[in-house]
């Protein structure tokens, strides 16, 4: 449906549709008619950037597309630098002002200014191209010179609009493009662009590159000095302080630590051990084997104490040199020693009453002997295990500060072979640094083809396509009734029948219906009104007076009026027509009738007057400000109609529009029946919507709406 009613809009705009792309079409064709021949040159680089062949000092020569689309548009962007542009313009007025065959003719002007004017803006020209530097608009020479340049086609903005740069699918190569009305201007300008750009590519990578090596040599040389001057630091310490490998030197610490606490703990256990021994042989000696014994070795126990006192002193001097080999032989010798001595006093004691307890005397003297040499290792034992603890609690500082400096020396160390190795990474790459290069140069080419025909089909087109898009705004954002299903839905109230837009200066009822002659149009209007007539006579059933009104005026009421009253009449209806609209009475104008409402109504006429032949009657008005209950009372109007029920078949009253208020309401209450008509094309919008409550509030008297004034065409089906 909606479609549908689109295409009936683009139907009814049907000349607009032909004429606005004709305008177009045409005004284009005077436009481009005498456009000049162009020429298209084309020339491409190499960039090297996914060129595998001159990548091999990466470390991962397959790089991501992502990264290689990335560096082909910077590539691309530096090439459409307006410093490139400008040294392409310099080079072009330098040519045209020098060459006996100029790209271009001269501007106007150019013309204009003398020879001096010209040498001047040459000169200018080509000290910018020595100097890479472009005009200064501040200044206001070289502001006229770069007029020049625009008065030439020259200037920057307007050769940018006519380069084409674009990267070659996903190769190694970029492509230029220019076109002009010139063969060897659109070749000139791409060589020159892409010799600009080169040079200023490798200018522009060389310099930062040697920036960038420079920076990490001083940056290297920093850090060098700065590794240096740590492990000087580092050294100076250990020197100052004695120590060469901390670590070594405590693990021997802790080794020797460990080895004189086990020794100490050894000979503190055989005190114990030896002095319960020597007490449980006592034990078994009765005081006088005692005394005996005594003074039977006193004079050996004299040499025994002299050599035990010499071996105490070899021990402790052994402890203190770490067990020294030298110090033990001198230990063994002294032992051997006190052996022999202990051995001759038990020989004393062969010939004594206690000769049958020599081995418990021999054994006494043995255990007294490693007495004194345990009770004697002891005191050297512990001295030395306390200087050791000094010693090793006097590296604990040291430990600290030295994993501090040794630390910094590593992260120096660190520091600096990072720098080293980018120094490295960048100095090798400065020297290989990928080129571009022009593989292809650009060349004369041939003309293109005209684009004057296409450029006239699209005007045309994109001016239908602009007026489609147009008129589907005007229809998206139209809210008029348009046919009868849009009127129900909107309204919620019945739809009795439509009848089409007619001309009613050309309309005459009364040979419509008599003749039947007409158009189709006409015709189809007759026929629609056969169809309304037939739907009120089944709303009203036995009943006769029938009231029309519209939401607004101009909406064909009096039309319909008429027509129904003249459809009525071929049916054999004695009808009769009552113009109730005092404030427009179209009806009493139109038929010329001179009988009066205002008469009736006072008794002035008599019903004979108002019968007329041919069955159809009218009761006109006078007009006026005024309305039927203000004319008459309302107890008086009612009895009088009433009367013409009983002598009409059916009675049709034009009522005044329902935007007048009470005026047209006064004739609703009268009324068995209410007709509305409603124009297609309308909207419902501000007042309209409490009219339509009004009728909506009537229940059955409202008989439903008529349609009018619908677009009968090809798009809908005209009643035959």
């Amino acid at each position: 449906m909606e479609l549908q009613k689109f295409l009936l809009l683009l139907y009814k705009r049907k000349y607009i549709l032909v004429i606005v792309p004709m305008i177009a079409v045409f005004i284009t064709y005077f436009l481009v008619r005498k456009l000049p021949d162009t020429f298209k040159s084309r020339s491409r680089i190499s960039t090297g950037l996914v060129d595998q062949s001159q990548q091999f000092l990466e470390k991962n020569s397959g790089q991501d597309e992502n990264k290689a689309s990335q560096q082909f548009s910077n590539l691309i962007e530096m090439n459409r630098l307006k410093r490139n542009f400008d040294q392409v313009s310099f080079h072009l007025m330098v040519h045209d002002l020098t060459s006996n065959k100029p790209f271009r003719p001269q501007s106007k002007l150019l013309k204009e200014i003398g020879p001096d004017a010209r040498a001047h803006a040459l000169e200018v020209f080509k000290a910018h191209i020595a100097s890479k530097q472009p005009l200064s608009l501040f200044d206001k020479d070289q502001f006229g010179i770069n007029q020049l340049l625009i008065s030439m086609g020259y200037d920057e903005a307007t050769l940018q609009k006519k380069v084409f740069i674009y990267r070659v699918n996903n190769s190694d190569f970029i492509d230029f493009e220019y076109e002009s009305e010139n063969p060897f201007l659109s070749a000139f300008v791409i060589n020159t662009l892409i010799d600009e750009f080169i040079d200023f590519y490798s200018n522009y990578i060389k310099g930062n590159q040697e920036k960038a090596v420079n920076f990490l040599d001083m940056l290297m040389k920093k850090k060098f000095d700065s590794l240096s001057a740590k492990t000087r630091l580092l050294r100076d310490y250990k020197i100052r302080n004695r120590v060469l490998n901390l670590n070594e030197q405590a693990k021997s610490l802790y080794t020797q630590i460990a080895d004189f606490e086990s020794r100490l703990q050894v000979a503190k256990k055989d005190v114990e051990s030896f002095e319960g021994a020597i007490k449980g042989i006592d034990q078994k000696f009765s005081p006088q084997d005692r005394r005996y014994l005594e003074s039977v070795v006193v004079d050996i126990n004299q040499s025994v104490l002299a050599t035990r006192e010499r071996l105490r002193v070899v021990t402790n001097d052994l402890v203190k040199s770490n067990f020294d080999p030298r110090i033990k032989q001198k230990q063994d010798s002294l032992k051997a020693l006190l052996e022999q001595q202990v051995l001759q006093s038990t020989d004393r004691l062969l010939v004594s009453p206690l000769a049958n307890k020599q081995l418990l005397v021999q054994q006494r003297f043995n255990l007294e002997i490693a007495l004194d040499q345990s009770r004697s290792s002891i005191i050297p034992l512990t001295d030395e295990l306390r200087r050791l603890n000094e010693k090793f609690d006097m590296l604990v500082p040291h430990e600290a500060l030295i994993q501090n400096y040794e630390g910094l020396v590593d992260v120096a160390g660190k520091e600096y072979l990072d720098i080293q190795n980018r120094f490295n990474q960048t100095s090798l790459e400065s020297s290989m640094t990928v080129q571009l290069r022009q593989i292809e140069m650009a060349m004369p080419g041939p003309a293109q083809p005209s684009k004057k025909l296409i450029l006239v089909a699209l005007a045309g087109i994109i001016s239908f396509i602009f007026c489609l898009a147009a008129l589907f705004v005007i229809f998206y954002l139209d809210d008029s009734i348009q046919n009868a299903t849009d009127l129900a839905n909107k309204t919620n109230l019945a739809v009795l029948a439509y009848l089409p837009y007619i001309n009613t200066s050309m309309l005459d009822l009364t040979n419509l219906w008599k003749n039947g002659e007409g158009n189709k149009v006409t015709i189809a209007f007759k026929n629609l009104l056969r169809s309304l007539r037939f739907e009120i006579e089944r709303e009203m059933g036995h009943k006769k007076q029938l009231v029309i009104t519209s939401l607004a005026d101009g909406e064909g009421k009096t039309l319909i009026s008429l027509g129904l009253a003249y459809a009525y009449s071929m049916v054999n209806k004695r009808v009769l027509v009552i113009d109730g609209n005092f404030d427009q009475p179209t009806i009493t104008a139109t038929t010329g009738t001179n009988c009066y409402l205002e008469d009736y109504l006072k008794n002035r006429i008599t019903l004979s007057e108002i019968i007329k032949e041919g069955r159809v009657s009218v009761l006109g008005n006078r007009g006026g400000d005024t309305s039927i209950f203000e004319f008459c009372d309302e107890s008086i109007v009612k009895p009088k109609l009433a009367f013409l029920r009983d002598v009409f078949d059916i009675i049709i009253i034009e009522a005044p529009a329902m935007d007048k208020l009470n005026k047209s309401r006064e004739w609703i209450v009268l009324a068995d029946k209410v007709v509305a008509i409603f124009a297609a094309g309308s909207t419902i919008k501000n007042g309209k919507i409490q009219s339509i409550e009004y009728l909506n509030d009537l229940g059955d008297s409202f008989a439903g709406w008529a349609l009018n004034k619908l677009i009968i065409n090809r798009l809908n089906k005209i009643p035959k």
